[in-house]
């Protein structure tokens, strides 16, 4: 039988503590844009009919119930998802908050998509201004949160830990 007094315990205790983290990293699930839509709502049922304004040509979506219906699997989830940067805080260090579409020009030329199809992404490290038409992969906590922001309804958050480019 090994018998560890106060000063061995303290000292294992103590060098725990030095080791990187790294290894005790969450390994994320990698998720693709149809898992944000609750099990059993087929996509053909977010979107509505919508009103065709003829003197703008434009098309508002009007969303049914089911396009703010989340997944609550995902809600607490460290997971990892492709998608492209619409900023909303841009600094001389990049963006620090953004949503994060499905599709390029998503909720700038054409009308948003449903809530349950936008992420609002803050991170603590800017993602670079010069980068913002490339898809990306975030990695982060997500949230399931119906939010509202300048630039449309979100239904999910996600703080990103890990930001990097696409690669096809």
């Amino acid at each position: 039988m090994t018998h560890v007094n106060r000063r061995n315990l303290l000292a294992m205790g103590l060098a725990g503590l030095s080791i990187p983290r790294t290894g005790f990293a969450a390994t994320p699930r990698e998720i693709t844009w149809d898992d944000l839509i609750p099990p059993g709502v087929p996509y053909s049922e977010i979107v509505g009919e919508g009103d065709l304004d003829e003197a703008n040509d434009t098309w508002n979506p009007i969303f049914d119930t089911n396009a703010t219906k989340l997944n609550a699997e995902l809600d607490g989830a460290y997971i990892r998802m492709p998608g492209y940067i619409i900023p909303i805080e841009l600094g001389s260090g990049g963006v620090t908050e953004f949503v994060l579409v499905p599709y390029v020009g998503a909720c700038i030329h054409t009308p948003p998509p449903p809530p349950n199809q936008l992420v609002l992404v803050r991170t603590a490290d800017p993602w670079p201004s010069s980068n913002l038409w490339d898809a990306v992969w975030v990695e982060g906590r997500m949230r399931a949160q119906l939010m509202s922001t300048e630039v449309a309804e979100t239904g999910y958050a996600m703080t990103a830990d890990h930001i990097e480019i696409y690669v096809w």
